[in-house]
This record gives C-alpha cells, sequence and structure tokens, in this order.
C-alpha cells in the first residue's frame, strides 16, 4: 500500500519552483511554494489546506493570487507559513484588490498566515466577509520547537535559512507508516477505497475505532479491520529546499532538518563552473546539492530550480550532483 502522501514538482525543473503534495485516498494536499501553478487544476487545488512559502520572491509568490481566486467563497480555512516579512507582503497582494462584493459569499473562507522570525511565530487571520482586513487577535508563540504543523498522521518543520533575505527550508514527515496486508484484504473480500484513509486517520488519532463501517455488505469495526489488516512500519519523510546560500550556517541547519530523508527536494541553480555567480546570487550548484544531499543520508533526491541561461539537458545537473553525492557518502 501507498503512503500518505506523493510528492511531485509543479513545473518542469527549469520553471517557477513549487512542490505539491496529494494525499491518498483523500481530497487533501498541501503545497510547498507558490510561483507559477497553473498546471495544476482547480480541483488539485481546491484540495490544499496548508502552503509553505520558502521566501517572497516573484517566482515563489505570484501564484498566491491564482489560489485565492480559485478558492474564494468556498467553505475553507487556508493556512499559510512565510518567513520574517511575510505576513506585511501577504496585506500588501490583498490591498491590491477591491472586495466590495465579497458579503455577497455565504460561506466562510479564511486565511490564516503564520509568519515565522528567529525566536517566535506570529499568526493573524483575515476573514474574505471582512474584505482580507486583518483581525486583531494575533497569535504570538515562542516555540521551543523547529516544527510548524502537527497532526496525528504527519508533520511540517522548518529552519530559517539565508538567501540575502530570510528564506525557510522544510521538512514533512509521516509519523509511520500504516500498511495493509493485501492477502488478508483478498481473503476479507474487501478493495481498496476511502475507508483505509479514515481507518488510517483513526489509528493515527488512537480514536474512533468503535466506529462501525460497512464493505461490501459486511460490518465491521475500525478496531476489527486495524487488527486483521494493518502492518505499522516506518513513515517517510520529505525536504523541500529552495533558494539558499552555500553556507557553512545553512548547510548544518539543511542536514539537521532533512537527515535521513526519503526524498529530498533541492534546488540547483547553476552548475559548478559557475559557483562564483552562484555565490553572488546566494543559490546552490549542482554539486553542492549533491554534497548536502549526501552529508544528510537522504535515500533520493531531485533536482529544481535550474537557471535559464542554461541550454544544458538535466543530465548535466545530475551528473555533477550523482559524482558528489557517490564521493561524499
Amino acid at each position: 500500500m501507498p503512503h500518505l502522501f506523493n510528492p511531485f514538482l509543479v513545473n518542469r525543473p527549469s520553471g517557477d519552483p513549487g512542490l505539491f503534495i496529494p494525499f491518498f485516498f483523500t481530497k487533501r494536499a498541501i503545497l510547498f511554494d507558490l510561483g507559477e501553478i497553473f498546471s495544476l487544476s482547480p480541483r488539485d487545488l481546491l484540495k490544499v489546506s496548508h502552503v509553505f512559502v520558502t521566501h517572497t520572491h516573484m517566482d515563489h509568490f505570484c501564484g498566491f493570487d491564482h489560489l485565492l481566486r480559485i478558492l474564494l467563497g468556498r467553505e475553507k480555512t487556508l493556512c499559510l507559513y512565510g518567513p520574517d516579512g511575510f505576513l506585511k507582503n501577504l496585506e500588501g497582494k490583498l490591498n491590491g484588490y477591491s472586495w466590495n462584493l465579497v458579503n455577497n459569499y455565504t460561506n466562510r473562507f479564511i486565511l490564516q498566515a503564520t509568519e515565522i522570525r528567529t525566536g517566535c511565530r506570529i499568526t493573524r487571520r483575515y476573514l474574505c466577509q471582512s474584505k482580507f482586513n486583518p483581525c486583531e487577535d494575533d497569535h504570538v508563540d515562542c516555540p521551543g520547537s523547529p516544527i510548524l504543523h502537527d497532526e496525528p498522521s504527519f508533520s511540517v518543520s522548518a529552519e530559517i535559512l539565508d538567501h540575502g533575505i530570510p528564506a525557510l527550508g522544510f521538512a514533512v514527515k509521516e509519523k509511520y507508516k500504516i500498511n495493509i496486508r493485501k492477502g488478508v484484504l483478498e481473503d476479507l473480500g474487501l478493495t481498496p477505497g476511502p475507508w483505509i484513509y479514515e481507518l488510517k486517520q483513526a489509528l493515527y488519532a488512537d480514536q474512533g475505532l468503535d466506529e462501525v463501517v460497512e464493505l461490501s455488505k459486511k460490518k465491521f469495526t475500525l478496531k476489527e479491520l486495524a487488527d486483521r489488516l494493518a502492518l505499522i512500519t516506518k513513515g517517510q519523510k520529505i525536504g523541500y529546499i529552495s533558494d539558499v546560500a552555500f553556507s557553512q550556517s545553512n548547510c548544518e541547519k539543511i542536514i539537521k532538518l532533512v537527515d535521513r530523508a526519503d526524498h529530498l527536494f533541492i534546488e540547483s541553480a547553476f552548475l559548478d563552473q559557475d559557483r562564483a555567480h552562484a555565490e553572488k546570487k546566494y543559490h546552490l550548484t549542482a554539486k553542492q546539492a549533491g554534497r548536502i544531499a549526501a552529508l544528510s543520508g537522504v535515500k533520493r533526491f531531485t533536482l529544481f530550480h535550474f537557471s535559464p541561461r542554461y541550454d544544458a539537458p538535466e543530465k548535466l545537473f545530475y551528473h555533477e550532483a550523482m559524482t558528489e553525492y557517490a564521493k561524499c557518502l
């Protein structure tokens, strides 16, 4: 059976950064970065519950307007996270439009935005029917943990990195993987479906297991299904690193954040021959990305955010990254 989520890049590696993570067996997804997102269908975007933005350069945040347009009028709370200055920049976008007609919406659409600063986080809410004016009940938190979002099945952590401005790196971790014994599933005459997600959520939360479900004209409690079908193993971990300088401080933070990830998505804007230019732009080269992946002990990595200056095929970036990765193992 699959993991909880299935990540893929929103655009080609030379396009705007973005990672879309849909959840299996449920209409739910999370999104990392908000550059151009027209490749995602409205159906995909309506699944998004949380957006994690590395920083608000245009190629990482211009897609906010499109996402907002899709979600207007929905009964939904969209949670957004970004670095120091995020709330000001978000409000700048919201203030760029006239909202005199939003009182016609009957559904309650809310933006809940969190700005991550060194030592504290500020969360602010914006109600559509109030013309997205900020509510006056900011929540200020001073956490002792890098975890930004935590729920029974997964968590998302972040580190503040340097891109000439504060930029965030992220890791999403499935608490544990709940596998379904296929042989037992067949013996019971059952087929996979949304009920598997319901079963997994009950196990993650350790509650609701007494609920009765009817499958193939048979009734089971979720506990009965769990006892017979569930096999619990280590969960999946995914890292997302975009737009960072190759500095000792950044490397140490990234390595700690994405330690032993199953899959690391990491920018590699330049080839090693242009590492001086990469340093000037606060970006990584493919070789540096490969080195970070090796030192982090990740099982697999995907490169993205190639500079448009290159006509070079992707294989040149991967050759440099994989050579360094193998060298540093």
